[in-house]
């Protein structure tokens, strides 16, 4: 991970100094985990792909503004993430998003049982602990990247996360360990 931010600090430089071919390669590099974050917040392809051409568009016009070229994935990620609240708000005034977290469709290799049963956990959770759970789970952030891209403390993520887990775990014990049988 340090030589990949080194490569995108000099990646970043040459876009400041105008190089297009700099940032297309950052956009190579990220556009990827950016497409699956927001697909995963919004569950729609289509949805996902838009606003992902946005994150890199306002990502492209605000590179000056980055202060540590080191921090350009939080950076990213928190321009992804109000970006798609910005579009659930114009959907949806006043909510967040709840349905469609998580991709619609099963995993390659995971039963469909067991995918149901996680996507219908997942989706029982709030919007936060789903968000802290992507971020940690399917992106792989450290914590204090999550409070950087989801501006809260450290400690207000590792509850958010935490308590999901805990959750999960709850729901997706097998009956009989829940006291059914």
């Amino acid at each position: 991970m340090i030589f990949r931010a080194v490569e995108d600090a000099d990646l970043i430089a040459r876009t400041r100094k105008g190089d297009i071919e700099g940032f297309n390669l950052l956009v190579s590099r990220w556009e990827k985990r950016v497409f699956n974050y927001l697909l995963r917040l919004t569950g729609d392809p289509d949805d996902s792909m838009d606003l992902s051409q946005d994150v890199f568009l306002k990502a492209y016009q605000n590179i000056r503004k980055l202060d540590d070229a080191g921090r350009f994935g939080p950076w990213l990620f928190r321009i992804a993430h109000n970006e798609a609240y910005s579009a659930f708000r114009k959907k949806r005034p006043e909510t967040a998003p709840e349905e469609n977290f998580f991709e619609r469709q099963t995993a390659p290799g995971i039963a469909i049982d067991l995918s149901l049963a996680v996507r219908g956990a997942l989706d029982r959770l709030s919007p936060e602990q789903r968000e802290a759970v992507v971020l940690k789970v399917y992106e792989g952030f450290k914590f204090e990247e999550m409070a950087e891209i989801l501006e809260c403390p450290v400690s207000t993520i590792k509850s958010r996360l935490y308590t999901a887990l805990d959750l999960l775990k709850t729901e997706l014990a097998p009956a009989n360990a829940r006291g059914g049988r």
